[in-house]
């Protein structure tokens, strides 16, 4: 289980705080206002020190008119290259399958 892409995925955060928080003319604490958060739970997530949950990706969904889906698709390719990278999990080995049984 080895992932493809040789760089990390976009955090959602950085993708916030490069494209979209910079057009929106909002303070971190209005945007932690608008989104019903903290201004340090924006803050971490614009720093991609926190990650995009469920209830998140709803609030920015609302709050910017996307889809939460794609805030989560976001999140989930983070996670996923991230846990390919643990030595641990890239360690187990794979069930060898049987040969089928004649019937």
């Amino acid at each position: 289980m080895q992932s493809l892409r040789r760089r990390r995925p976009t955090h959602p955060g950085e993708l916030l705080r490069e494209e979209v928080f910079p057009s929106l003319g909002l303070t971190q604490d209005k945007l932690a206002e608008r989104l019903g958060v903290s201004r340090l739970t924006v803050n971490e997530l614009l720093r991609a020190k926190r990650k995009v949950t469920p209830e998140m990706a709803v609030r920015l969904a609302r709050l910017l008119g996307t889809s939460p889906e794609s805030w989560l698709s976001m999140q989930a390719a983070v996670d996923l290259w991230d846990a390919c990278q643990q030595p641990d999990i890239i360690a187990v080995k794979p069930l060898k399958r049987r040969a089928a049984e004649p019937a």
